[in-house]
């Protein structure tokens, strides 16, 4: 009986099966993806919510202007992951990244592990950013057409706003957070027609708008912002102070989310041993240099201090400038962004849960195609209730952090998955390979681990229960149901 379950939990899918399963089937996708067209997926996913929201955060609340610092840091260990994500990839160019990876190398448990834990990634990603579309498109209808949404309604139960006599309440719910969700998993669920055009047209559009706000900001930087560059430590670990820029890195890891959504669309991608590796790698290169430029300036136009609780810095910053033209144009860039971002992180849930369903890990009900849209529909029903429900009802930071810890986790198995098949699988065909393995996989797993350390007890005891739930879920249900273990026993 031991044994019997030991062998279940680390029964893998073989490399053979992956790619004939891709390859084979009425539900085999298109490769029409190009290089370019990668990179543009990863940069519409990741340019968002980071950039935007979290990068005031992190900096009002934990590096001060030295979160320039831990955008460094952060994309360190980014660099690490992607290369090994890169190997995979382009070894394994299927849909489910992370969670289809795992299955080849480290067996089903962790396999279900680290889908179930990008299932919270992308659909936690996709509320956080609603929450950031919400702030935005408030500020946007009262500033500059005059709409004043009843504030009970941008705001969720957590989160306090203050009435006209000074007083205080809380909020019901986020409702434009849902309304962006439901709209974005609709479109979702009726199909995308040249999807990679729009979403490099959007892209255009945000890297504009970005352009804008450092080139003008340049000119209207206050020297005295940045003193002291990194703040003194208040006496509390990851407030200020080396540990403050850690637990930022930690934070804004979660704006690097999206380079990874690439690996969901290797199914797609033309000559994927070469391109995958172009998408994931010259994506996150483009969005490092962003940051650290974006983040140097937002810090320089607005004291650190001033950004403590504001979902919306950007618009705050824009204020600083004498062009109030300026914030309507910037307004609306980041609108269209945030919305990219969310169809591209709800796009990648998708196909993660509909590869674990198919693999009946989950069960058969959410890989049901439909049979006009061609699309899993059903999951995209289920993960936009679920979605909108965190973005309707949750605070920005809370989600930020789940997010983050949820991605870190994900990075270490894949750059563990390198090294397993380096031995298990050493004459597999490998267009791009990983340098310097085991040592960059090895520094990859040390800094994200770093990262996962420096973040809060109560964003760990969050995952914990997650897992948890994933765990009775793998143990009463998906163990029994697998594909690969039905097929090992001829059931």
């Amino acid at each position: 009986m031991a044994g019997g379950l030991a062998d279940d939990l680390i029964r893998t899918k073989s490399l053979e099966r992956l790619n004939a399963d891709a390859e084979s089937g009425e539900h085999t996708l298109a490769r029409t993806l190009g290089p370019w067209s990668l990179v543009a997926l990863g940069v519409g996913a990741v340019i968002g919510a980071g950039l935007f929201s979290l990068t005031g955060i992190a900096a009002a609340e934990h590096a001060g202007p030295a979160v320039v610092i831990s955008f460094a840091i952060a994309s360190l260990a980014c660099a690490f992951a992607g290369m090994c994500y890169s190997e995979l990839a382009g070894m394994i160019p299927v849909a489910g990244s992370a969670y289809t990876y795992a299955y080849a190398t480290m067996g089903e448990l962790v396999a279900w592990i680290i889908g179930w834990d990008l299932v919270l990634e992308y659909a936690v990603g996709a509320a956080t950013v609603s929450v950031s579309w919400s702030s935005y498109v408030t500020r946007f209808l009262r500033d500059t057409l005059g709409i004043n949404l009843p504030p009970a309604l941008v705001h969720s139960p957590f989160e306090t706003y203050t009435l006209a006599d000074g007083a205080t309440a809380h909020g019901l719910v986020n409702l434009p957070a849902i309304l962006i969700i439901v709209a974005a998993s609709a479109l979702l669920m009726i199909g995308i027609r040249e999807s990679a055009r729009v979403n490099a047209v959007v892209v255009a559009i945000k890297l504009a708008v970005v352009a804008v706000v450092v080139g003008v900001g340049l000119f209207y930087i206050k020297a005295q912002n940045y003193v002291p560059f990194i703040p003194e430590n208040t006496g509390t670990f990851g407030e200020y102070g080396w540990s403050g820029i850690m637990r930022g890195a930690g934070v804004v890891f979660f704006a690097y989310v999206g380079f990874d959504a690439v690996s969901t669309a290797a199914q797609e991608a033309k000559n994927p041993q070469r391109n995958m590796m172009i998408g994931i790698l010259g994506s996150l290169a483009i969005c490092t240099v962003i940051y650290i430029a974006f983040a140097g300036v937002l810090t320089g136009l607005v004291p650190y201090t001033q950004m403590k609780g504001d979902a919306a810095p950007v618009n705050t910053a824009i204020a600083q400038t004498p062009f109030p033209w300026l914030r309507s144009l910037v307004t609306l860039g980041v609108i269209a962004g945030f919305s990219t971002v969310i169809l591209v992180l709800l796009l990648g849930q998708s196909r993660v849960f509909y590869s674990m369903s198919q693999d009946r890990l989950l069960p058969g009900f959410f890989s049901k195609i439909h049979p006009t849209w061609k699309t899993p529909y059903r999951s995209n029903l289920f993960f936009m209730v679920f979605t909108s429900a965190l973005g309707g009802f949750l605070p920005i930071s809370q989600l930020g952090h789940m997010t983050s810890i949820g991605t870190l986790l994900a990075f270490m198995l894949v750059c563990a998955g390198v090294i397993i098949l380096r031995r298990t699988q050493p004459q597999a065909r490998r267009d791009y390979r990983t340098p310097l393995v085991p040592l960059v996989p090895i520094l990859g797993i040390l800094s994200c681990f770093a990262m996962m350390v420096s973040l809060d007890g109560e964003t760990w005891a969050r995952l914990l229960v997650w897992l948890v739930i994933g765990f009775v879920i793998y143990f009463a249900w998906s163990r029994r149901h697998s594909r690969v273990g039905r097929a090992e026993t001829g059931a």
